[in-house]
């Protein structure tokens, strides 16, 4: 009797971990939040040249890898451009692909802002870290906005 109670116990334990380790999918509200926070927290260290608060927002593992500097450096092409990101505000998202929570518990957020003159493209990944999604990778990407 006690062996079955402790079986019970167990599997009750290991199916409340895996519930908690599966993150729910995030509203479209919390996603156009994270979208814009993460590519307007990149606008402004491109402008500054003040990587430190990107890095800061970073999920733990992007923070661990990156330092300020490498994440400068991986930018450099936005920053010596002068790409202004800041017109995303007034805009909202337009997913590419259905936004999903893969089997490593990353959110996979992909798209676009039809901005003029130019269309910003992203592709950003956000893992709970520290108890909140915060980004794993960025990847952004301007173009023409007559460019599909």
């Amino acid at each position: 009797m006690r062996f079955r109670y402790m079986i019970a116990l167990l599997s009750a334990l290991l199916c409340a971990g895996s519930a908690i380790a599966e993150p729910a999918l995030p509203s479209d509200a919390v996603q156009e939040k994270l979208i814009k926070t993460c590519l307007l927290t990149l606008n402004d260290a491109n402008i500054t040249g003040n990587y430190a608060v990107l890095h800061a927002k970073l999920a733990k593992p992007f923070r661990t890898q990156f330092s300020p500097d490498k994440l400068k450096e991986g930018f450099r092409s936005f920053a010596e451009k002068q790409l202004d990101l800041s017109g995303i505000i007034l805009k909202p998202p337009v997913a590419t692909t259905p936004t999903r929570i893969d089997d490593h518990g990353i959110l996979q957020l992909r798209g676009h802002f039809d901005t003029q003159p130019s269309r910003v493209l992203y592709e950003l990944a956000f893992i709970v870290s520290e108890e909140e999604w915060k980004p794993l990778s960025i990847d952004v990407k301007v173009r023409p906005a007559s460019e599909k």
